[in-house]
């Protein structure tokens, strides 16, 4: 290490008298907690905490630090004189656990290791001095079982299977009902066990003990659990871990002993009470490791009283210190209450929402601390509907979880099916192998959608988030058969057209027949069809309120919708969407107006362009009055055609089976022989990058002029009407300011004939998706001639990476995942350092040509709550998702302009 006077690059050792709860960088979570205790007087056992800056000093070296064993050393001998006693002495033996304890919670995911310092000398001297050799014998053997599977990496099974022949030959259940004398037996199995398995013998030494110990704990943080947990945590995996040497406690010395956890609050419901769990004569592993039942911590009332009131007085105290629910470990040694770890507690998304209100409401905290203290993560699980845990399941596959709910429905395998029974009152699953624009309507009707193909950013996962249907991706172990109408899934269950099934598109798992669903009272109160009241569920709805309420008022990011219709935009109205960010005219040319935009792309002629265009036009038009209507005040963003028009055409393989089957019938169909040609004509082996956009453009003669059109004659006449049209004209794909100077061009002549033809003065913006790299490079010139920028994250995400994203998910990224190279799919969360450095460029020199320059962004990424977070940080003025995410979108914003606030204070 390089030199440096600075105290904490070298001080590798804390007692517990010198930290503190804010130093969980450097002693972790459980060591500043416990110097926490301290401080606050708390009877905690004395102790050290070997910093967080030696674990990656050992993992990085593969050494501890050449300071550390000295340090260690000197808390050890003021260890020892403070309790009289020195680490495994033969005559009354210190005894230390040593437990990890990273920055972050991360329960069961690394190693402990308790009752360090016995041998074979000093387990006499343990039962002699507490007067209680079954005691001794059995710490002797806690210690050689964990030591020697966390330690020495011997099988864990090995030991179970030892004790529970003990346990047969004795004829007991329970091995609190082993004799000392079989538990001696047992120590010697154990050390026979030890050395045949790890080639050496069980350390007699305790200091030798204790540093294996040590260097295990270090270890355990890259185990494979470990990791796994951290990745879905989105834990760093730099952090390390800090290592916690404590004076043991013995909750194993009779009935007056025990040990327990305790919750201030109730964890799942957040209502106060006394929530926990105590366990007689038992060591604290007992209690997590399910060995044996335990009883609800109220009984420890009557089992010991004083220790009860002690506890319940502490439970107070810590409540009120951290000012939140605390998750607490206690042990009771013959008496005396210790504790032995304090956390704020893990709590469900409900008791989360109800905790922070009820907080405020005892003045522990402020609305601000309150809004840090839930997320849109959380607010997310209790908007959608979920399956009741109780019921009894037949679970046939498991996908993706595309798009959360619970969702019931008869097996469809066709949107024309969905439609027709959806129409007849039935409730369907929409099943296909991967769903595409023709699909819409069938994912309209449909409860939900689940696809054997595709993943999280797919057509069918997009537009689902997008409507607020349950999704399930990418089932591949389900097998879709289209024209038998029925799936397979492993093991041969067959699932046919009609038969009842069960998607969650919160777990990715599949059901046979129907599951039982409990609606959210949470999308009710957002739809305004429920209010705050005194049961449960509207407990929680005022909670909500509240909470939503005080983000509303201080978030500076507007939340939009991405909405298509007036269905669509008056939901998200509802939900608190404060105008449309996104609207996708590509949608509206299915169904039946296919055939027009067949008809476009077949014209021959300039007149048969026009005639095909202004069939469009009053379509169109009519489309763009009912959103302006549902929309009247606030801001509509349409964006001009965007995708390859082959997207528009049959599918090129039915398409030429078609034709080759009437050739051969002496009866080809003129039309279809026009429609494989432009088929042939339009293939791109990459339409992404074809085709499609300002491309479209300004190739097809009159295309964004006839939509300018209708915007323009749609605002025109609704504002004819007294209304108040707000339409924003938003260019696709744009790479050069050339291409949009030319569309604005064009764009501005029509609203000028509009203008002179209605009377009516518009007041439309004219900008630009931001969705190409050399877009957001050249943003500076592209602000000349753009009024807005919304960034396409979608597409800049997938074209920065090179990804594909409707084939990356389901072929790679899963490793990608688990190798550790992403800790998130970048096309959930921004990708700060790539995608994210582009977006802050292409702001700064947007503004830097055009103060004014309005900013949003309309990918996927509007709501996602870490993405908000960034989009407040550079400067954004909105942030545009889907309608069922805005709640979730307002609550981040809100939390985001509160932390930003925080931050500058400090």
């Amino acid at each position: 290490m390089s030199e440096n006077k600075d105290p904490h690059v070298t001080k590798f050792v804390y007692d517990f008298t010198e930290g503190n709860k804010d130093l969980k960088d450097l002693l972790g979570g459980k060591g500043a907690n416990l110097a926490e205790m301290t401080n606050l007087g708390l009877p905690v056992p004395p102790g050290f905490t070997i910093t967080t800056d030696a674990c990656k000093v050992y993992l990085d070296s593969g050494d501890e630090p050449a300071e550390l064993r000295d340090e260690v050393s000197a808390h050890l001998d003021a260890l020892e004189k403070k309790m009289g006693k020195r680490l495994g002495q033969a005559d009354d033996p210190l005894l230390v656990s040593v437990r990890s304890g990273a920055k972050f919670s991360m329960p069961g995911m690394m190693d402990t290791v308790l009752n360090i310092g016995l041998s074979d000398e000093s387990v006499v001297g343990l039962a002699a001095q507490a007067g209680d050799e079954r005691f001794a014998w059995d710490s002797y053997r806690r210690l050689i079982q964990m030591f020697g599977k966390t330690v020495l990496g011997v099988d864990g099974d090995l030991f179970e299977e030892a004790l529970e022949e003990a346990k047969d030959a004795k004829g007991v259940v329970s091995d609190v009902d082993l004799p000392a004398g079989e538990l001696k037996k047992l120590v010697k199995h154990f050390k026979k066990i030890v050395e045949r398995e790890a080639g050496r013998t069980f350390p007699q030494d305790p200091r030798e003990q204790m540093d294996l110990a040590i260097h295990a704990v270090f270890d355990s943080w890259n185990t494979d659990r470990a990791k796994l947990y951290r990745r879905q945590e989105r834990i760093p995996g730099d952090l390390g871990t800090a290592v916690n040497v404590c004076s043991m406690v013995f909750g194993n010395l009779g009935p007056d002993s025990g040990t327990g956890v305790a919750f201030t609050r109730d964890p799942a419901s957040g209502h106060a009470g006394v929530y926990g769990d105590y366990l007689q004569n038992a060591q604290g592993e007992d209690v997590v490791a399910g060995i044996r039942n335990t009883v609800p911590l109220a009984e420890l009332e009557a089992i010991d009283k004083a220790s009860y009131d002690q506890l319940m007085q502490i439970m107070k105290t810590l409540e009120n210190h951290y000012k939140d629910l605390c998750d607490i470990e206690f042990t009771i040694e013959r008496g005396q209450l210790w504790m032995l770890q304090t956390r704020v507690g893990k709590r469900t998304a409900g008791a989360a929402f109800r905790i922070a209100t009820q907080l405020v409401d005892q003045g522990l905290i402020d609305e601000a601390e309150a809004l840090q203290r839930v997320n849109g993560a959380q607010l997310a699980q209790l908007m959608f509907p979920r399956f009741d845990e109780d019921a009894k399941v037949d679970l046939i596959g498991r996908g993706i979880a595309a798009s959360p709910g619970a969702a019931v429905g008869k097996a469809v395998f066709d949107s024309y099916t969905a439609i027709k029974w959806s129409r007849s009152g039935e409730k369907v699953i929409l099943i296909r192998r991967e769903t595409n624009p023709d699909d819409l309507d069938g994912m309209i009707a449909a409860e939900g959608i689940l696809t054997s193909r595709g993943g999280k950013t797919s057509h069918a996962a997009v537009v689902a988030r997008g409507m607020g249907k349950t999704c399930v991706c990418g089932a591949e172990e389900i097998e879709v058969d289209t024209k038998r109408r029925r799936l397979t899934a492993a093991g041969g269950v067959v699932i046919e057209e009609g038969d009842v099934v069960s998607i969650d598109g919160s777990t990715g798992k599949v059901y046979a027949g129907e599951v039982p669903v409990v609606p959210s009272p949470v999308v009710e109160y957002f739809e305004g069809r429920m209010h705050a009241g005194a049961d449960d569920a509207d407990e929680l709805v005022a909670a909500v309120h509240r909470i939503m309420a005080y983000a509303d008022r201080v978030r500076r990011l507007r939340v939009r919708a991405n909405a298509d219709n007036a269905e669509d935009a008056l939901r998200a109205r509802r939900f608190g969407a404060q105008g449309i960010g996104l609207c996708r005219t590509e949608h509206m040319f299915l169904g039946e107006r296919r055939e027009l935009v067949e008809r476009l792309i077949l014209a021959d002629t300039d007149n048969e362009r026009e005639v095909a265009l202004g069939a469009l036009l009053p379509l169109q038009k009519a489309d763009f009055i009912e959103l302006f209507e549902a929309m009247d005040g606030l801001p509509v963003t349409v964006r001009l055609l965007d995708p390859p028009l082959h997207e528009f055409l049959p599918d090129i393989t039915e398409l030429s089976v078609r034709v080759a089957l009437a050739e051969s019938r002496k009866d080809a169909n003129e039309n279809d022989l026009r429609l494989l040609q432009a088929v042939h004509k339009l293939h791109e082996q990459n339409p992404m990058l074809g085709l499609r956009g300002v491309r479209l453009g300004l190739v097809i003669p009159g295309l964004f002029a006839m939509q300018v059109r209708a915007i323009a004659e749609a605002a025109a006449e609704r504002k004819n009407a007294k209304g108040d049209p707000r339409a924003e004209i938003m260019i696709p794909l744009v790479g050069t300011v050339q291409e949009l100077e030319i569309v604005r061009d064009e764009a501005d002549q029509v609203i000028a004939e509009v203008e002179a033809a209605t009377g009516t003065r518009l007041k439309l913006t004219i900008g630009t998706m931001i969705e190409l790299p050399r877009a957001a490079l050249t943003a500076g010139q592209i602000a000349e001639a753009a009024q807005f920028f919304s960034f396409g994250t979608n597409d800049l995400t997938q074209t920065v990476w090179g990804f594909s994203r409707d084939d990356v998910e389901a072929s790679f990224f899963t490793a990608y995942l688990e190798k550790g190279i992403f800790g998130v799919s970048p096309f959930e969360t921004i990708d700060r350092d790539g995608v994210g450095a582009l977006v802050r460029s292409a702001c700064e020199a947007g503004r830097a040509t055009r103060p004014d320059l309005k900013l949003g962004v309309c990918g996927e990424h509007g709501g996602d709550p870490e993405s908000v977070h960034f989009f407040h940080e550079v400067g954004l003025d909105y942030v545009s998702c889907s309608p069922f995410r805005i709640p979730v979108a307002r609550l981040e914003a809100g939390r985001a302009a509160a932390e930003s606030k925080g931050s500058d204070s400090r």
